[in-house]
């Protein structure tokens, strides 16, 4: 009996194994095709698309590196994630402290109507916003994407901000109000600070869904002076449509930075999302 249970466990991890091999190759794969891609010239990607180049091409890479465009497109990146991920933490923290901390009637309807916004699709939304965004005028404008960017991420925000703050112990509020503090106080000092692992998985959240955000600003940004990477790699791989290797190398070079910043936060992302579904 013993014998048998083991051969079976064995086999589960077997299988576990097996999967976890094909969804890595899944995701390698097209990495390593873009990386490799990018050092080699259009000839090689023909005939050899997944071996080393042989010689190197490590122009793709440096011309790229040496164009101010590429800059530009990556500081309207940066600035447009930046900013909508500030004010959708922000207000979402706020939001979530009163839905977590205190009783109201309509607090549950409320609760309700964001996780509903977590259905609503974005792009049933994208005529209707460009007209509110046209008549407000902020088409061209950075604020065009900020702020519908901050009000999509609101939902999925919330509810993860609001499940770890209900895992603060009332206890502690209570000392606090006992020492002078204020909800105000309790939250400023107290509660974030604490919350500060389920901060960085909303913060990594908003920043990723910006910088993979194409169509809201090719719908407001029709000066090219404010196109973020992804419409950057569209006019890239237009102007070099039969140079695919410098496409593959734009591509991977405008995927570094979020990389990056999710390599550094991952363990923060992790205990944040551990700590909002244990809540």
């Amino acid at each position: 009996m013993t014998g048998t249970t083991n051969s079976s466990a064995r086999s589960r991890r077997l299988v576990l194994h097996l999967v976890c091999i094909a969804v890595g190759a899944l995701i390698v794969v097209p990495v390593w095709f873009g990386v490799i891609g990018g050092f080699k010239d259009n000839g090689q990607l023909s005939t050899n698309p997944l071996g080393l180049p042989d010689p190197w091409t490590p122009g793709n890479y440096t011309d790229i590196l040496s164009s101010q465009v590429f800059y530009r497109n990556l500081f309207n990146s940066l600035l447009v994630a930046v900013s909508s991920t500030f004010i959708v933490v922000a207000t979402a923290a706020m939001a979530a402290f009163v839905f977590a901390r205190y009783a109201f009637r309509g607090r549950e309807l409320l609760v309700t109507l964001f996780a509903i916004g977590l259905m609503f699709p974005f792009a049933v939304a994208i005529l209707p916003l460009f007209v509110l965004l046209r008549s407000a005028g902020l088409l061209d404008n950075p604020l065009g994407v900020i702020l519908p960017q901050a009000a999509f991420g609101l939902p999925i925000t919330i509810i993860i901000l609001r499940q770890f703050f209900r895992t603060i112990p009332g206890e502690v509020e209570e000392a606090a109000t006992l020492d002078g503090c204020g909800p105000f106080g309790f939250f400023w000092r107290i509660l974030l600070p604490m919350a500060r692992p389920a901060l960085a998985t909303v913060s990594v959240l908003a920043i990723v869904a910006s910088w993979n955000n194409f169509m809201l600003p090719l719908v407001v940004f029709t000066d090219q002076s404010w196109w973020t990477l992804p419409l950057g790699v569209q006019a890239f791989q237009g102007q070099y449509a039969d140079d695919t290797a410098r496409v593959l190398a734009y591509v991977v070079l405008s995927m570094v930075p979020a990389l990056a910043f999710y390599a550094v936060a991952e363990r923060q992302l992790i205990g944040g999302l551990a700590g909002s579904v244990k809540g």
